[in-house]
Formats: structure tokens, sequence, C-alpha cells
């Protein structure tokens, strides 16, 4: 069932880069918005005169905390009509239409093997809700890596958030990598999200006598990003099943 469109009041917004913003959501009509982390809203922006061609969706960055507030992080897109209304006339206090949560890009119902949650830009959102909600509720886990792709090391969303979450717990890792920095001025990792996971997947090969590890993989983020990603993991021999996809743009 599909749900009811309801209310939601701007909160809070704040910058996280110059051209990503967060946005703290109220829901209005309900004391409690229950959702499963990876799940999406839909908003219904006045930016068309046909209601489907208004409808933007956004998965929910935020973690189920029993309240009726949720956190969206969205990027500026250059022509989109979403979020040039977005940026430029929603402010604290503004009521949008929303509809959900939705979607089936969710947790498994037992975390039995590695996850591996691969992102590029706010493909993030839906990943830092699940390794918050893996952990604030003691749900059994192996390993989870976080790998991160972004351009410039200015692009990076919840940074200082999860490094601290990664010093803390030792099942967690976090992994973000950047496409448009030079090797070795900033110290950090450089280049593309796949040769990561490639260079912990062949580790663990080794550590488990060249026998592939049990894992699944969520992919998150522009296209290109995750055809690539899901023909490099099957062709080190994972099945389909082991993969699950949500695309941005």
């Amino acid at each position: 069932m599909v749900p009811a469109w309801q209310t939601g009041k701007v909160i809070r917004i704040e910058e996280e880069t110059p051209s990503t913003r967060r946005f703290w959501i109220e829901i209005q009509e309900t004391a409690r918005f229950d959702y499963k982390p990876g799940q999406f809203v839909t908003l219904d922006l006045p930016i068309h005169e046909q209601r489907n061609k208004r409808w933007r969706s956004y998965s929910i960055a935020s973690w189920p905390d029993g309240t009726n507030v949720i956190e969206l992080i969205i990027v500026q897109l250059e022509g989109g009509l979403g979020t040039e209304y977005l940026f430029k006339e929603v402010k604290v206090g503004s009521a949008l239409s929303l509809r959900g949560p939705q979607g089936v890009f969710v947790l498994p119902e037992t975390i039995d093997r590695d996850l591996f949650f691969i992102c590029t830009g706010t493909g993030i959102a839906p990943f830092r809700s699940m390794v918050h909600h893996i952990l604030i509720n003691n749900i059994a886990h192996n390993n989870i890596y976080l790998l991160f792709g972004c351009r410039k090391i200015e692009d990076l969303l919840y940074g200082d958030e999860l490094r601290e979450l990664e010093e803390k717990v030792s099942s967690f890792r976090y992994l973000p990598t950047f496409s448009r920095e030079t090797p070795g001025e900033h110290l950090v990792r450089t280049g593309y999200v796949h040769a990561i996971y490639e260079e912990i997947i062949n580790a663990r090969k080794q550590e488990a006598g060249m026998h592939l590890h049990p894992a699944k993989f969520y992919l998150c983020g522009w296209k290109n990003m995750i055809d690539e990603a899901k023909r490099r993991i099957l062709a080190f021999g994972y099945d389909k099943k082991d993969i699950h996809l949500e695309l941005y743009g």
C-alpha cells in the first residue's frame, strides 16, 4: 500500500558542503514516524503543473529513534528544478508535502556475513542510517565496510562523525576515497571505490584459504559506479542475490 501524503515542517537546515545541505523535517500528522534504515521519502514540490513531475525522492539519512523527525541530505544539481526550489525557497518553518516511508533497500533480517556499503555523493544517506541503527541497537553483525567515493576533500559528507564512529567500533571501517585529489598530497586515499573493495575481498580470500568470504554488497549512487561495481563483484564469483542496488539520478 502506498503511504498517504503528509505535511512535514522544516525545523533545521545546515550546510554540509558548499553544494550540499542537511534538512531536518518534522512530520506533523504523527508523533512517531517509523521506517526502516535505507528507506526513502518522496517530496511533492511546487515546480510543475503535472503532479508526477513535481515528485523528488530522497533516502532518509537519519535512523529510527522513536520521534517524528527525519533528516535528508540533498545536493544542489545544476539545472535541477527540485533542488533549485529546496535551496532557494525552503527555509526553517517551511511546509513540505511528503509521502513515505517507501523502498526495499533495507538490511537483511539477520546479518550473518560481512556488509559492504559502497556509495558516491549523497548515496551515503541510507548507509549512515543503517550503520547507526546496527550499532545503537547492538544488532549482531560481522564486519561493516563503508566505502565512500567523492571528488575532492571538501565534498566529504559526515566525515568527522564517521571517523569518530570507526575509532569507537572495531567492526566498522570507514574508507573514503577521492577521485580528484593528488595522490600523497593530503595523506588521503585517492582513486575510486572499486580498488578498495577488491583489495578487501582479496585479503579475505587469502585469510580463508582462497575461498570467497561470504558478504553482502549494498550499492548506492550514480549509475556508472553501480554498473562497474556490480560487474566487478560478480567477476569475483559472488551471486546476484548478494548485491542490492539503489540508483541515484
